[in-house]
């Protein structure tokens, strides 16, 4: 009798820290989440790399792929991998600059492939996943918490998405996305400014401005 209520108490003391936990980690999300929310805009420059140690992908083994964004509530304009997406909040305009075509589609970037496009970075995680307090890591001098979001949906192509936040500013630092693949996904912000002066024309696509210089627009 007394060994089942040893195990009782200690799963019940279990259960209390990790609920701890989990609001904590809530929290931390929760108050990065307004704080973005109140900015007018937002500039980032971000840097991406890729590794998978089952495939013989190390991080480092290539170059970063590297990308910035303007966001303004919905509407973003994003440069990412030779690209141009502007998003005016109703449609979807992707340019393809090498191939010098346009594709317009209704709404916003699908997450449907499971990937965390860098227009999601600070939305992401709202919904769908549970939080756990991670640990606290120092880059450059910069104390970065990070919080570990676990899917819901057990069928999910990610396993686990890492994000590091930083604790002095209350931004988003780093997110490291692991894939059921084995393969990881980081994003790094190099910049970060916020309330700029940005036109509301920079979310808008100029269709003439791409016709004059030949592109086709589907």
């Amino acid at each position: 009798m007394r060994k089942l209520v040893i195990v009782g108490l200690y799963l019940m003391s279990s259960s209390f820290i990790f609920s701890q936990n989990s609001l904590e980690a809530k929290s931390i999300l929760d108050e990065v989440s307004t704080k973005m929310a109140a900015y007018q805009n937002m500039f980032i420059s971000f840097s991406q790399t890729l590794s998978n140690e089952e495939a013989g992908i190390l991080e480092g083994d290539e170059p970063p792929i590297k990308g910035e964004i303007y966001l303004m509530g919905e509407k973003y304009n994003l440069k990412y991998l030779g690209n141009t997406f502007i998003y005016d909040g109703k449609k979807l305009y992707i340019i393809n600059n090498e191939e010098k075509e346009v594709a317009i589609s209704e709404g916003d970037l699908s997450a449907d492939d499971g990937f965390i496009y860098p227009s999601k970075l600070f939305t992401f995680y709202q919904e769908g996943y549970n939080f756990e307090l991670g640990k606290i890591k120092n880059y450059k001098g910069r104390k970065i918490q990070f919080v570990t979001l676990n899917p819901i949906d057990s069928n999910s192509d990610i396993i686990k998405v890492e994000l590091g936040i930083d604790a002095k500013t209350k931004h988003i630092y780093k997110l490291i996305q692991t894939g059921s693949n084995g393969a990881k996904t980081s994003f790094t912000i190099t910049t970060f400014k916020n309330n700029q002066a940005i036109s509301y024309d920079f979310f808008t696509f100029n269709e003439q401005k791409y016709l004059d210089q030949n592109y086709t627009i589907d």
